[in-house]
C-alpha cells in the first residue's frame, strides 16, 4: 500500500518545481515508508510513497515502461495482475518485474480506459502518456483506496491520496465549505461528494478522470455501477453454493503476498467467515488478532478466541481500556476532514496490533453493506412494508401527528423509539431512510447553528444527497435503494476512509475481500427474502458459513466496536465538552450559537440527556478545523 502525490499542468507545460512536489510526497512518509520516488517532465510530476508488499525489489515507483512513454504512480493492489500480465504477454508486451504496478502500464497500453473493467483489485492511481500528454487518474470500483484532487491558481491540479498531501502545496486555497459543514454534521464523515475545503474534489468510487494539456478539466467518467434492478433466477441452493465459490475466490487472491499476512478477527459473522475460508487455503495457522475492553459489556474477545481455537489460528488479543481517549489528536491528525466514527479508535487499535506481527492483513468490511447487515436496512425494510399498504396522503397526516405528541426516548434501542419510527412512517422511504443513517437531524442542526449560518446556508440540507441517490438508484425497492445509497456514501465516507486512515497510519496494508465486486454484483441481484429473513440481515451470508461456523456466532446481535464516549463526556472529558461550547475554534467560525452548545454540554454531563455523540461531533470538527486553517 503506498501514497501517490502529483502536479499536473492544464493550460501549458510549465516546469514542475521538485521540492514541491517531494514536500508533497513526504507528507503521506506513513503510507509508505520503505521508499519514495518523485518524477518530472514539462507540465507534469508524479510522487509515490512506498509500502512494499509484492515484488520488494523491482516494484519501485514512479515506475516507467522500457520506452519511457508512460509512467506511473500506483496506490493499491491488483488481485488479478497475474492473469492480465499472462494476456498481455500473449498480445506481445515484455515485462521486467514482478510486480502488479507495471501490469497496469501496459494494460493501458493495450486498452486504454478500458483497462479499468479488466481490474480486480483496490487501488487509486495516476499515470502519465507522455505521447498524448494525458494524464489519466482512475479509483476503483467501491472506494477502498482515496484521491483528492484540485485546482490551484497556476492553472495547475494537484492530486494526492490524502487531503494533507494537498495542503502541502502553498497553493492550495484554505476556504471551508459550509454545505460540508452540514454534510459532517448530520452523517458524522465528510461524504466522497463533497470536501470540507472549498474547492477541493474526491475522484468518486468507480470514476476516472482523463485530463490532457491544453483542455480544460473535464468531468470524471463512471465506468461502473451497482446494479439493483436485476434478480437471480437460479434457487436458494444453488445461489448459497455460487456464493461460497465467490467467496473463497475473493480470500484466495487476496492472499497473495510476499509480506507476513494475517486478519482482523473480531468474533463477528463477517470476519470470522473470511478466517474460516483462509485457514481452509493456508497451509500453516493463519495469524490473526483482536482487541477487547475492559469494560465487560462491551468485550467481544471471547467469540473471537472461539473461531481462533476452531481454526487452530495463531491468535493474538490486546485489552484496550475504556478511556483510550488519548489517541483523539492522532486521529485528527490523520484524518484530516473530521471524522466522528468513534469506532476509529479501537480500529487504530487493532491495525496497530496487526502491523507488530504481520504487514497485511484481511477485514471483514463490506459484507454489510452487500448483504444488508445493519440493523437500519431491516427496519428500513419493515417500514416500506407499512408504506406500501398505506397511501402517502394517509401516512403523512396521521403518523406526523402521532410521532409530534410521542415522548421521545433517545436512550431506547431504535426499535423501541415509536417517535422516530412514527415519524419516519410518515415521509417517504427515502426521506425517512436519509434520517435514520443521520446522526443530528436538521432540527438539531438549525437549534445549534447562528442566525449568520443558517442564513449562508440558505435551506440547504444535506439529507438531500442521500434521498437523491435513494431516488435515482437502480433498484427494485426500498431496501435495494438504502443499500444503494449506503454503497455511494457510507461505505466510502465513512468504512473505507476508517480503514484507510487507521491502516495506513500504522503502515499495514487492509485488505476487503467481501468488497470483491464481483461478489458485491451477485449480492446486489439477491432477492429481498435472502438478505433480510425473519428480522435477520445477511441472510445467505450466513446460511452459506454453517458449514463453517457455530450458530452462536452467526446469529448472535451484531455489536461492532463500541467507544463509550457518553461516559466520557461526564468523567474526564466533561471539561473539553464545557470548552467546545464557550471557546476554542469553533467559537472563531461563528457558525454556532454558543448558548445552545452550552446548555447542549451541560445537560448532558449532568446526566439530564445523552447528548455523546452530537459533542464528539463538534470535538472532532474543532481538531480538524484547527489542522485545516489554523484557527
Amino acid at each position: 500500500m503506498c501514497g501517490i502525490t502529483g502536479i499536473f499542468h492544464l493550460e501549458t507545460a510549465k516546469p514542475v518545481d521538485p521540492a514541491r512536489l517531494r514536500k508533497m510526497t513526504d507528507s503521506l512518509t506513513h503510507r509508505g515508508p520503505d521508499g519514495s520516488g518523485i518524477w518530472t517532465a514539462p507540465g507534469v510530476g508524479l510522487g509515490h510513497r512506498r509500502l512494499s508488499i509484492i515484488d520488494l525489489e523491482g516494484g519501485a515507483q514512479p515506475m516507467l515502461t522500457a520506452d519511457e512513454a508512460q509512467v506511473l504512480s500506483f496506490n493499491g493492489e491488483i488481485y488479478n495482475f497475474q492473469d492480465i500480465r499472462a494476456e498481455l504477454e500473449r498480445l506481445g508486451h515484455q515485462f521486467e518485474t514482478s510486480s502488479d504496478s507495471e501490469v497496469i502500464l501496459y494494460a493501458w497500453r493495450q486498452w486504454g480506459v478500458d483497462c479499468l473493467k479488466r481490474l480486480n483489485g483496490m487501488f487509486a492511481f495516476a499515470l502519465y502518456d507522455q505521447r498524448s500528454r494525458q494524464l489519466f487518474l482512475a479509483r476503483d470500483r467501491l472506494g477502498v483506496k482515496p484521491l483528492f484532487y484540485a485546482p490551484v491558481s497556476d492553472g495547475s491540479i494537484l492530486f494526492a491520496s490524502e487531503l494533507k498531501g494537498l495542503l502541502a502545496n502553498p497553493l492550495l486555497r484554505r476556504e471551508p465549505s459550509l454545505r460540508a459543514v452540514d454534510d459532517y454534521l448530520a452523517f458524522g464523515y465528510v461524504p466522497d461528494q463533497t470536501s470540507l475545503l472549498r474547492g477541493v474534489k474526491k475522484l468518486p468510487a468507480g470514476h476516472y478522470l482523463l485530463l490532457e494539456q491544453g483542455k480544460p478539466e473535464p468531468d470524471p467518467v463512471q465506468y461502473w455501477d451497482m446494479d439493483f434492478s436485476q434478480r437471480h433466477k437460479a434457487s436458494a441452493n444453488a445461489l448459497e453454493e455460487e456464493l461460497v465459490e465467490l467467496l473463497k475466490q475473493a480470500v484466495g487472491s487476496r492472499m497473495i503476498a510476499d509480506v507476513p499476512l494475517g486478519a482482523f478477527l473480531s468474533g463477528g459473522v463477517d470476519s470470522s467467515a473470511v478466517v474460516a475460508l483462509m485457514a481452509e487455503r493456508s497451509r500453516r495457522p493463519v495469524k490473526t488478532c483482536t482487541i477487547g475492553f475492559d469494560e465487560q459489556s462491551l468485550d467481544e474477545t471471547g467469540y473471537a478466541r472461539q473461531v481462533a481455537e476452531r481454526f487452530q489460528t495463531d491468535h493474538r488479543k490486546r485489552i484496550v481500556a475504556a478511556d483510550d481517549f488519548g489517541l483523539i489528536d492522532t486521529l485528527a491528525d490523520h484524518f484530516d476532514e473530521p471524522f466522528a466514527d468513534a469506532s476509529a479508535l479501537p480500529t487504530y487499535r487493532v491495525c496497530e496490533l496487526a502491523r507488530e506481527t504481520v504487514t497485511v492483513a484481511l477485514s471483514g468490511d463490506g459484507a454489510d453493506e452487500a448483504m444488508a447487515g445493519y440493523r437500519r436496512h431491516v427496519f428500513h425494510h419493515a417500514e416500506e412494508r407499512v408504506r406500501g399498504l398505506l397511501p402517502q396522503s394517509f401516512r403523512g397526516p396521521a403518523f406526523g401527528w402521532l410521532g409530534s405528541i410521542y415522548p421521545k426516548a433517545d436512550w431506547a434501542p431504535r426499535p423501541f423509539r415509536a417517535k422516530s419510527t412514527l415519524l419516519s412512517l410518515a415521509r417517504t422511504g427515502p426521506e425517512g431512510y436519509a434520517e435514520a443513517v443521520g446522526v443530528t437531524t436538521p432540527s438539531g442542526r438549525n437549534r445549534i447553528y447562528s442566525d449568520a449560518m443558517r442564513s449562508d446556508l440558505g435551506g440547504y440540507q444535506a439529507e438531500q444527497r442521500m434521498i437523491d441517490l435513494m431516488e435515482q438508484a437502480p433498484a427494485r425497492n426500498g431496501l435495494d435503494q438504502a443499500q444503494y445509497a449506503d454503497m455511494k456514501m457510507w461505505l466510502p465516507g465513512d468504512i473505507l476512509t476508517k480503514m484507510d486512515r487507521t491502516s495506513m497510519a500504522v503502515g499495514l496494508e487492509a485488505r476487503e475481500p467481501l468488497l470483491d465486486y464481483r461478489l458485491m454484483e451477485f449480492a446486489a441481484k439477491l432477492p429481498a427474502s435472502l438478505r433480510v429473513h425473519r428480522g435477520q440481515g445477511k441472510y445467505l451470508l450466513k446460511k452459506s458459513m454453517e458449514r463453517y461456523l457455530p450458530s452462536d456466532i452467526l446469529y448472535r446481535p451484531k455489536m461492532g466496536f463500541v467507544t463509550p464516549i457518553a461516559q466520557w463526556f461526564r468523567g474526564p472529558l466533561a471539561d473539553t465538552a464545557r470548552d467546545i461550547a464557550s471557546g476554542g475554534n469553533l467559537a472563531r467560525t461563528g457558525w454556532f450559537d454558543s448558548k445552545v452548545l452550552r446548555r447542549i454540554a451541560e445537560d448532558h454531563i449532568a446526566g439530564r440527556s445523552d447528548n455523546s455523540r452530537l459533542l464528539w461531533q463538534l470535538l472532532m470538527l474543532d481538531k480538524s478545523l484547527s489542522r485545516l486553517f489554523g484557527l
